[in-house]
């Protein structure tokens, strides 16, 4: 992966003149190929990895595998992009093995997982069975170990 780009998934608050120190390059050269970047797609967004244990009001992650029957023009991307655009589905992958599709959706509660999978998931044409899994806790994210402090030890076993 491009050099810029690894730095940018570290810390993309990054300046574009700390950038184009760490890079050897000038500040306008990072700024040109950023917007290139943008401009390609290759840059998507730019979002904050957040701790939602340290929320008071943190959300429940849902992970559904799905099983669906391919259409016959789209295979299976046109219901791929038919489950994404639903406002509850944070990420949508094509997958190998037991089931097609694996969604991350967020919810305020079990319940909101729930209605999502029973009113609108597995009502949808080509949808043939999904299996739901709770997110309990979250060690790492985007490449973001989550807890660094010694809070997390477990307690010795002591004879």
């Amino acid at each position: 992966m491009n050099e810029l780009l690894n730095l940018l998934k570290q810390n993309a608050l990054e300046s574009p003149e700390n950038l184009a120190k760490m890079l050897g390059t000038s500040a306008d050269d990072v700024r040109k190929q950023i917007a290139d970047f943008e401009k390609e797609g290759i840059i998507r967004a730019y979002q904050a990895v957040v701790n939602e244990e340290k929320l008071d009001a943190s959300l429940v992650t849902t992970v559904i595998e799905v099983k669906v029957t391919p259409e016959s023009e789209g295979g299976f991307n046109r219901i791929a992009d038919r489950i994404s655009k639903f406002p509850e589905v944070d990420s949508c992958f094509l997958m190998s093995g037991g089931f097609d599709l694996l969604l991350f959706i967020k919810g305020r509660s079990m319940q909101d997982s729930f209605r999502f999978v029973s009113d609108k998931l597995s009502t949808m044409p080509g949808v043939t069975s999904t299996a739901t899994h709770f997110m309990m806790k979250a060690y790492k994210q985007n490449g973001i170990v989550m807890n660094t402090g010694d809070d997390d030890e477990r307690l010795k076993v002591s004879p």
